[in-house]
């Protein structure tokens, strides 16, 4: 099979130009070949392409037929148990670390609903100073986290934790002993009505459970975290969250009425309402 054998065979599921691009991202990390080695007529043999072929025209997300995703200029392992890191969450951790040194830079931080460990593990290497604490319901997220975190050489501390069964009780306990200064999430936030806009490599093979929230309580993960947040950062701490851009307002009012004394939404690169920061 030659490269354009290979490119075009991806037609049905991409246009020509990500095609092109698709091929040459999985020659050079699957397979090991430049572009310049593919133009001199080297390539993979033809089962071994064949059967990535087939992986991706089922739709399966070439980020699990690779095996990893990038993120941060770091490489992260994901699998069908954990959400490929989307690039807007890249700006998520760039406004927690600027939170993170606002308030002084040197106390523990908490990531609620790690999934890969991508925020986290960035974090860990963005603030080495820092603490880093990472809750997800998942085993097979946590597991896939603490091994990314391994592989990229930083100290993770991961917890098996719902935050939506988080009772009074534990909220205070925990938040007595955690004491953050930096709490930040990406957690579920797309509504079910939504799904007819989504595409359906994302539909039929990433964790549902990690994407959607029902339609009768968008900012269900919302009013936990702010809940829990609220007594667990320690004076002056902040929060930074990722969100739905529907719901940008209503996120920043629910974590003033949980006892922040300033919620303000910001937009992501491409003008959308994205995320809100928040400090007590």
């Amino acid at each position: 099979m030659t490269y354009t054998d290979f490119w075009r065979s991806l037609t049905p599921l991409y246009d020509p130009r990500e095609a092109q691009a698709v091929a040459r991202l999985i020659l050079e990390q699957r397979f090991g070949l430049s572009l310049a080695d593919v133009l001199c007529g080297s390539m993979p043999d033809d089962e071994q392409l064949r059967a990535v072929v087939q992986r991706l025209l089922q739709g399966e997300p070439v980020q699990y037929v690779l095996g990893e995703a990038e993120f941060c200029g770091l490489k992260f392992h994901v699998e069908p148990g954990v959400l490929i890191p989307r690039p807007e969450t890249q700006q998520l951790c760039d406004m927690a670390v600027e939170a993170y040194q606002a308030t002084g830079g040197d106390g523990a931080v908490l990531d609620i609903g790690t999934g890969s460990g991508c925020i986290a593990c960035t974090l860990a290497k963005r603030l080495p100073q820092a603490r880093v604490t990472a809750w997800d319901i998942s085993a097979s997220a946590l597991r896939i986290a603490s091994d990314n975190a391994r592989c990229l050489g930083v100290d993770v501390a991961f917890e098996q934790v719902d935050i939506l069964s988080l009772a009074s009780s534990s909220h205070g306990q925990r938040g007595q002993q955690g004491g953050f200064q930096l709490i930040v999430s990406n957690p579920p936030y797309i509504c079910q009505h939504e799904k007819v806009e989504m595409e359906a490599r994302v539909l039929d093979h990433e964790p549902a459970v990690a994407l959607f929230v029902p339609d009768d309580d968008p900012l269900l993960f919302y009013r936990a975290i702010g809940s829990y947040a609220a007594g667990a950062l320690q004076p002056h701490g902040r929060l930074v969250v990722e969100i739905n851009r529907q719901y940008g307002a209503a996120v920043a009012d629910l974590l003033r009425q949980a006892g922040f004394a300033s919620a303000v939404v910001v937009d992501d690169y491409y003008g959308n309402a994205r995320f809100v920061k928040a400090a007590l």
